[in-house]
């Protein structure tokens, strides 16, 4: 049996009416060369139970006896995958028919890049962007691109930091040698996390701008719910302290404190206020053990510092405001590989931290 160009994996937990509608998009995808695997996270709404896979290509569900979280249940469903393409798509999302055929198109034309973010739109209005790949500040915050902004502020294909998780498309490879998640993040920013690994590594992300799914943010686990706001807090602390090379880390920390006491301050009258301040609290005291080497940490680095920091976001400006951040599509993207090892050459201890 020939193996399928792509596998589609959809991690669910209590999704309710949102996976039906997710699994039929993906039933309608001019693209059919691919399998989908959804994993189910123990769900009690009984979402699994009444799930059609007939109208999709070797579709399969498994069913984990616990809830694993996104990035430890993407891991799972990545050991099985024949796809040479991995991509990832949130139960709450629907695909545009050709989704999947422009993002085979885009890694067609752009044969050395193995990472791809989507073009994702308000579920609810499709006027607004619901994001346009992941980026991330230098003083180590990320966020959602274009998360809220109007549609026809949509960026052209070009390069962003990392693609957001609910519609990413990796080279399955690749993101078995990366180790996949970080499964000590059990949801939230463990894209970033793995986006921020790859760039040490020296593989950019290409942002489709044709590439479209309708998303609802956190429609299952809540926008602002306690929930969300404890691992995105935390998750965020975790990324920076075990990604940033000592060097930035040194000039960014600062920025990286008030930033995240502005924050604080922000919601100190806020529902999200106790879950945050626990977020910060378990991000501090759980950043060593994330930083030390190991499964999920990139100790190889083969991009330069200059090349990171062109490839972060500098304006707090633009994070306030959740505007786009993506690079545009002619500019080649930072040396990196043995393209960066030669022009690195003369400058010793320039490829490590």
């Amino acid at each position: 049996m020939n193996s399928p160009e792509i596998t589609v994996i959809i991690i669910n937990y209590n999704g309710g009416a949102f996976l039906q509608e997710a699994v039929n998009s993906l039933g309608r995808q001019t693209f059919q060369n691919f399998e989908l695997i959804v994993l189910d996270n123990a769900s009690a709404d009984g979402s699994p139970d009444t799930l059609d896979l007939s109208g999709v290509p070797s579709g399969r569900l498994i069913r984990s006896p616990e809830n694993l979280g996104f990035a430890a249940g993407n891991n799972r469903a990545a050991e099985s995958a024949r796809g040479k393409w991995l991509v990832l798509l949130n139960p709450d999302t629907v695909a545009a028919p050709d989704w999947l055929e422009k993002l085979m198109a885009a890694a067609r034309e752009n044969p050395d890049c193995k990472t791809f973010a989507s073009a994702q739109l308000d579920l609810n209005d499709s006027t607004l962007m619901d994001g346009a790949g992941d980026a991330y500040l230098f003083f180590g915050i990320p966020w959602r691109g274009g998360f809220g902004r109007p549609v026809r502020e949509l960026p052209e294909t070009g390069w962003c930091f990392s693609a957001c998780g609910a519609s990413a498309m990796y080279d399955t490879a690749l993101f078995r040698q990366m180790g996949g998640f970080d499964e000590r993040f059990f949801c939230y920013c463990e894209d970033v996390d793995l986006g921020f690994r790859l760039q040490l590594a020296g593989h950019d992300c290409l942002f489709v701008h044709d590439a479209i799914v309708h998303h609802a943010g956190s429609g299952i686990t809540g926008r602002q719910s306690a929930f969300s706001t404890y691992h995105g807090t935390r998750n965020r602390l975790w990324t920076y302290f075990k990604n940033m090379p000592f060097p930035l880390m040194l000039l960014s920390l600062p920025g990286h404190v008030a930033l995240t006491l502005y924050v604080l301050a922000r919601n100190a009258f806020t529902p999200r206020f106790v879950p945050m301040v626990r977020g910060i609290r378990d991000g501090l005291s759980g950043s060593w053990k994330a930083s030390r080497p190991g499964k999920w940490k990139q100790d190889e680095r083969r991009l330069g510092l200059w090349p990171l920091l062109r490839r972060m976001a500098w304006n707090p400006w633009r994070l306030s405001s959740r505007k786009a951040h993506v690079r545009p599509a002619q500019q080649k993207p930072a040396p990196s590989g043995a393209a960066f090892e030669l022009e690195a050459a003369g400058h010793p201890g320039r490829t490590k931290p």
